[in-house]
């Protein structure tokens, strides 16, 4: 595995992780961006966070890398209707730039190819 490969399985990991600790030190702002048309709102901040720590652990053990990545994609895509709730309703979220609320949304995809990336094996170099 190269290094670089190996730096960025570790700085997502990582990210994800402490984002999904974020889940339980701030409930509140997840609770916020909760679209309302999604039920229990509280269970599914709490699910999201416990699987952000969890996948971010998983992707730091290369046994288990690219089936968490795999889960990170998946979470992703699960998440994408609250940053789009935000978007959408920036006068709920006054000390966020309306610009950076819909930045998030093309972010997602750079995510989603981040953690795609871990999911493919490393091919050997060839001379």
């Amino acid at each position: 595995m190269t290094v670089a490969r190996t730096v960025s399985r570790y700085i997502l990991g990582l990210a994800y992780i402490l984002a999904g600790i974020n889940h339980f030190i701030n409930p509140a702002f997840y609770l916020d961006i909760m679209p309302p048309y999604l039920p229990w709102h509280g269970p599914l901040v709490f699910l999201s966070g416990v699987a952000e720590v969890a996948l971010g652990a998983l992707v730091l053990v290369p046994r288990w890398s690219a089936l968490a990545a795999w889960g990170l994609i998946l979470l992703l895509v699960a998440v994408f209707p609250a940053n789009l709730h935000m978007a959408l309703h920036p006068e709920r979220y006054p000390d966020i730039a309306p610009v950076a609320l819909w930045l998030r949304l093309p972010l997602q995809g750079v995510l989603i190819l981040w953690a795609w990336w871990h999911t493919r094996r490393e091919r050997p170099a060839r001379f």
